[in-house]
């Protein structure tokens, strides 16, 4: 017997309620009158399967997240031949959606066939349409100052750069990474998910008035993000390298939930080869346990972000306390939805550790935490103190300096191919910016 939630209109609840109780093995276990009732009872632990209207009120991404972290299902409801609707339900995370006027047999498939597969362009949203289901490709597109870019064929792919407390150089690492897979000619975006301090716009000497990063979230969260608005909010470095600017002060941290952020990634894999997120420190998920009821987590943008990623660059510094806590990092790494990682070992010098650093550094993670082939990043201060006074990446400004050697060698191992030359090419030099009209993108004089 299949439990069924209903939080519908008043036009269209009787009809659907009806068709539902007239399928065997299917009972209306209630029918909710508002969204708050809806969240409430499938916190309770009734029901199995939500049919929601598509003008629910206060219905959004994160809502949909909830409802399903409760054991609930959505099946998204739409007044016959309204494509903005389901398009809608499909940007909030609504795999299936069925007209108004189904039958009940058809309602009944839908239940039984709820669980969607996702990753097509755009999205799959599955369509009831009378008496058969058929899958279309939400229409989406993207622009830099209102062109359309071409629909990509495939999906990209999220490489999350994470590291423990102690700014062991994640960020530094991450914008440099992103900045030579741009250089090799692929189409990167830089996320900046750092929910406790969120630099890259000051590393890159970005002017940003809003940060990006939450503006995306919103728009994830409400099922207004697509190519379209994604392209006009990642603001353009160089020509095939783009940012997400992160938030400015940590306590906006709520701005960023983790559903919306996972909608964020999803759309940003349509929208180039690589995603590079920069993640922050903290991944523990204690929080849920002070609360009686769902609320935000402040470690839910890191936990998603991990969780997204396709590759894992862990990164910690060669000074033993800061190898003790990557070693401890590595380890909670391992009770956590994360894949294998890569593991950077950055500033890396022979006064704290002795000589021959890179030998006694990968002899203790080997030990210590089974990590048999890190990558190092040598400690080239004058280099990287270049790059900050410049607000521009190794390539930019330093492009035969050892550390960035090292990076590149980094974003070829990440792709899985052979280093490629560090010479200063033309791929160096910044293109203009460009971003969503009224923003500013300057450089700092």
């Amino acid at each position: 017997m299949t439990s069924v939630l209903t939080a519908l209109g008043a036009k269209w609840d009787g009809h659907l309620v009806s068709r539902l109780e007239s399928v065997p093995g299917m009972t209306i276990a209630r029918r909710c009158a508002d969204l708050p009732d809806l969240v409430a009872t499938a916190a309770s632990g009734v029901g199995e399967v939500a049919f929601v209207g598509s003008d629910l009120r206060g219905l959004t991404l994160s809502e949909v997240a909830r409802l399903r972290d409760s054991g609930v299902e959505v099946i998204g409801v739409v007044e016959p031949g309204d494509e903005a609707s389901e398009r809608r339900l499909w940007q909030l995370g609504v795999a299936t959606v069925v007209p108004a006027d189904t039958d009940g047999p058809t309602l009944a498939a839908a239940v039984v066939q709820y669980a969607v597969p996702r990753g097509a362009p755009g999205g799959v949203i599955e369509v009831v349409h009378g008496d058969r289901v058929t899958s279309g490709v939400a229409r989406q597109a993207s622009s830099r100052e209102g062109e359309v870019p071409a629909q990509r064929s495939a999906r990209g792919r999220v490489i999350a750069v994470w590291g423990p407390t102690g700014a062991p150089g994640r960020t530094s690492v991450a914008v440099n990474l992103a900045a030579e897979l741009a250089a090799m000619g692929r189409e990167v975006l830089l996320i900046d998910a750092d929910t406790y301090g969120g630099s890259v716009a000051q590393t890159l000497s970005i002017l940003d008035e809003a940060p990006g990063v939450a503006a995306a979230a919103r728009a994830a969260d409400q099922g207004a993000l697509d190519l379209v608005a994604l392209s006009r909010l990642a603001l353009v470095v160089t020509g095939t390298f783009r940012v997400l600017t992160g938030i400015p002060v940590a306590s906006r941290w709520p701005e960023i939930r983790g559903a919306a952020l996972e909608r964020v990634v999803d759309v940003a894999r349509w929208l180039v080869d690589d995603v590079v997120i920069d993640c922050g420190f903290s991944v523990e998920d204690d929080e849920e346990l002070s609360y009686d009821t769902q609320a935000p987590r402040r470690n839910q943008a890191a936990l998603a972000a991990l969780g997204a990623a396709d590759d894992l660059i862990v990164v910690g510094a060669g000074d033993p306390v800061a190898l003790q806590r990557l070693v401890r990092a590595l380890q909670e790494l391992a009770t956590i939805r994360a894949p294998r990682p890569i593991v950077v070992v950055n500033r890396v010098r022979p006064g704290p550790v002795g000589a021959a650093p890179e030998r006694h550094i990968a002899d203790a993670l080997d030990r210590f935490a089974g990590v048999p082939d890190p990558s190092f990043i040598p400690d080239d201060q004058a280099s990287l103190d270049l790059s900050m006074l410049e607000g521009r990446t190794l390539l930019e400004c330093a492009p035969h300096s050892r550390a960035r050697a090292a990076i590149v060698a980094l974003a070829a191992r990440t792709l899985g191919q052979g280093p490629p030359a560090t010479g200063s090419g033309a791929e160096g030099r910044r293109s203009p910016r460009s971003g969503r009209r009224g923003r500013s993108a300057r450089r700092v004089p």
